[in-house]
């Protein structure tokens, strides 16, 4: 039995349906419990719970093989930092109440450092509270999403790919489909000392040129980039709603993209996916007219 956190998001409903179509046990956790219906359809075990629910979080491991567990994003949190450590020592304490032999946790590219990485210090802090515990611990160091260009679609529709990310150097980058499998399998393989680590990238790097290049392609017009700089980033986000805290964190990353800080240090094993840049640009609507 497998226990599955953030089956409704992109990358834990793609580990939770390759371990089913394997034939796997699968316990879904969810926060409401009509959102495990499909999941129960399919013969799942659904949970209620959240990572932030350290009795029911215990209570889903109970008697299984290992768990895949994340932060999920939370744009509005006034103390993004602080409240996602407490959300790691709650998991922490779960895992240990419950003993369970091994998890698998979706880290980010830069999580061996603990500053100079904005938002990703949460994913550094995550990695050294659970992997204090008794459990084998997996940690997949995730490259930049694909997926996080779907925000700025409408814009290259209109000929401008808008990005803080710098427009020339290569950067590692991946999609979320290739996080769910990779997950699925260390799941099914833990490590045989007591961690590993996995530095996650797609088949190939992309440049911001690179990819306004793919979206050209598919809306067959030149998509031009238009790189902001990193102070743009704050008055940007809280435009969008999304708080002056995590805001300040958003630049921090970038700013660490910028310096080379946010990069994989090559100490884990190195893993390409296969999901490239065109086939995420397409399943999120690129091209379509």
């Amino acid at each position: 039995m497998y226990v599955i956190a953030g089956v409704s998001g992109n990358t834990g409903s793609v580990v939770a349906h390759a371990l089913l179509e394997q034939g796997q046990k699968v316990r879904v956790l969810v926060r409401d419990v009509s959102k495990g219906d499909a999941w129960k359809a399919r013969g799942a075990e659904v949970a209620v719970g959240s990572i932030d629910d350290e009795v029911a979080l215990a209570k889903a491991f109970e008697g299984a093989l290992g768990a895949y567990l994340l932060l999920p994003p939370d744009p509005g949190a006034s103390d993004f930092i602080a409240q996602r450590l407490a959300s790691a020592n709650t998991m922490a304490r779960a895992v240990s109440a419950s003993r369970l032999p091994h998890f698998v946790f979706l880290s980010s590219i830069g999580g061996q450092h603990s500053a100079g990485t904005g938002i990703i210090e949460s994913s550094h802090n995550a990695e050294r509270v659970l992997g204090a515990t008794s459990a084998k611990a997996t940690f997949v160091r995730a490259a930049y999403f694909l997926e996080n260009w779907g925000m700025v679609l409408g814009a290259a529709a209109q000929a401008k790919l808008p990005t803080f990310l710098p427009p020339d150097p290569p950067i590692p980058m991946v999609a979320t489909k290739d996080i769910g499998l990779l997950a699925a399998k260390s799941l099914l393989a833990p490590p045989a000392g007591n961690s590993q680590i996995f530095e996650l990238s797609g088949p190939r790097d992309y440049t911001s040129r690179d990819i306004g290049a793919v979206l050209a392609s598919l809306y067959g017009r030149p998509v031009e980039v238009d790189a902001a700089p990193v102070e743009a980033v704050v008055p940007a986000f809280t435009s969008f709603g999304i708080s002056p805290n995590v805001a300040a964190l958003y630049r921090g990353l970038y700013a660490g993209i910028a310096k080379g800080v946010v990069a994989f240090d090559g100490r884990g094993h190195q893993v390409r996916g296969t999901t490239d840049a065109e086939a995420v640009l397409r399943g999120l609507g690129a091209g379509k007219r």
